[in-house]
């Protein structure tokens, strides 16, 4: 069970963060579920920005699931190539094209179980698509998500799944998609991994990290 210190630590966190950070959305461009879900799917190991510069093209080249399956994996494996990783992440986009068009219509799910069976798509990614297209209330666990939630001392754990289900115990479900943005947003900003601005920080007072210093 959560300790009553960890819960006010807590939510004094995220009332900081909520007025530093207001109206907060997910930074990959899309303009409907689909392309929300391969974004996602792109974005592992790769900035935000990066994968926009890539899919203002690759979107107006490929519409819908069966475009992705209708061209030589080469093709695509070059239209993504500057994102890394590119030949697995092909493949992941590929068979979960072809699982939307066999089990689902073409349509993504509005559903986060359906939406982790598929390819390529863990709890992270089925998180910020739910969230995000479907508004479902779901926590993102990115690299962000971890390393703040570990710093600050929202939790202990390492395990994403297990960070995860921390961050709900201490958030009411109206506040799981953007407690990501949050945090995500100051870890950019603020929590930088390699040069943090704590002098500008404003949740010092309440970060084990500064605190042990």
């Amino acid at each position: 069970m959560t300790s009553k210190k960890i819960i006010n630590k807590a939510d004094k966190v995220f009332q900081i963060l909520r007025k530093e950070y207001p109206d907060v959305v997910t930074q990959l461009d899309h303009e409907n579920p689909f392309e929300l879900l391969v974004a996602t799917i792109l974005s592992a190991q790769c900035t935000d920005a990066r994968v926009n510069i890539v899919t203002k093209d690759l979107f107006k080249k490929y519409i819908i699931p069966k475009d992705y399956i209708s061209v030589p994996v080469e093709e695509l494996e070059k239209d993504i190539f500057s994102l890394g990783f590119y030949r697995q992440k092909s493949k992941s986009i590929r068979n979960m094209c072809v699982e939307l068009i066999e089990n689902h219509c073409g349509e993504v799910p509005a559903d986060f179980d359906k939406l982790t069976k598929l390819s390529g798509v863990g709890r992270k990614t089925a998180s910020v698509v739910a969230a995000n297209a479907f508004n479902i209330p779901a926590i993102a666990v990115d690299t962000h998500v971890k390393r703040l939630s570990n710093l600050i001392g929202l939790t202990v754990n390492k395990n994403p799944e297990k960070i995860e289900a921390d961050l709900k115990e201490l958030l009411p479900k109206e506040e799981w998609k953007d407690s990501s943005h949050w945090l995500i947003m100051h870890g950019r900003n603020i929590c930088i991994a390699r040069r943090p601005k704590c002098a500008e920080c404003k949740i010092t007072k309440y970060c084990d990290y500064f605190n042990s210093k």
